[in-house]
């Protein structure tokens, strides 16, 4: 049986046919966004951990905006990164830009020996609510 409540975000990237997923999903008053990478509008993944954690953040954004929601509907993030003290550092200060206050997202932070593409350094997995 299919839900026709959810409601889908996407951009529309070569991986999502290839793997089989939606960038976001909505269902009732939640959203869940796959884990972003830092890539630009074309897929092309920004050099380091920094900025790929920036890029990861607007594309975030864009996603919880396709719903009306915004980053303080963010409920629960977890972080993968391959390098923990890069991505620990990286988080701290951009977490402190992207969040209203980013004491009131439950975070965890996950080190892991790779990600899915070559290069990719971080990948942010979001749970939003209003």
């Amino acid at each position: 049986m299919i839900n026709e409540n959810k409601k889908f975000n996407t951009f529309h990237m070569k991986w999502e046919e290839d793997y089989g997923y939606v960038q976001a999903v909505k269902n009732g008053n939640m959203v869940y966004i796959s884990g972003q990478l830092g890539h630009d509008e074309k897929g092309v993944l920004a050099e380091g951990m920094d900025k790929q954690m920036e890029l990861a953040y607007a594309n975030i954004l864009k996603l919880l905006k396709g719903f009306h929601y915004i980053e303080d509907d963010i409920i629960e993030e977890v972080i993968y990164v391959t390098d923990m003290q890069a991505g620990f550092q990286a988080r701290k200060a951009i977490g402190a830009k992207f969040y209203p206050d980013p004491k009131r997202i439950a975070s965890s932070i996950i080190g892991v020996k790779e990600l899915a593409l070559p290069g990719q350094y971080v990948e942010i997995k979001i749970v939003a609510m209003k």
